[in-house]
């Protein structure tokens, strides 16, 4: 007497899912830290800075891991979630700032360090003037 053969057509819905569930587990698919959105104002001498980007690293020397986080500064704000952006896993990060004016660079890679919540939040950011003199001026005669 011969068994008779199942087909994947006959399997129920929770039998067909559970191969690929437990694929995914076993290859980690699917997971991740979580990321959350930051936002906040940037100033470069007490102004808004008008255009550039802001990177959120985690700070490896403080037992923080995680994917990087980074956004676009416009006319002195700027926001993970905007499109472009990618939040941050909070805790302790290293964040490095850009800035110019739309044309020129004001300064560059300016970093400093933040402690973020593991939640949404907002952290503003002063970057000082003595900054902008770090930055190298076009060769040619002055104007």
């Amino acid at each position: 007497m011969s068994r008779p053969r199942l087909f994947i057509g006959q399997l129920s819905g929770a039998a067909r899912v559970l191969p690929a569930l437990v694929c995914c587990l076993a290859l980690g698919c699917g997971g991740g830290a979580k990321l959350y959105r930051v936002t906040g104002n940037v100033k470069f001498d007490g102004n808004p800075v008008p255009a550039g980007k802001i990177y959120f690293t985690p700070d490896t020397s403080k037992n923080n891991s995680g994917a990087p986080g980074w956004a676009d500064i416009k006319d002195g704000k700027y926001d993970t979630a905007a499109p472009g952006g990618q939040g941050v896993v909070g805790g302790p990060m290293i964040v490095k700032i850009e800035g110019s004016n739309g044309t020129t660079p004001l300064f560059a890679n300016y970093q400093t360090s933040a402690e973020l919540p593991r939640g949404a939040a907002t952290q503003d950011f002063d970057v000082p003037a003595s900054e902008g003199k770090k930055v190298p001026r076009s060769v040619g005669p002055p104007p």
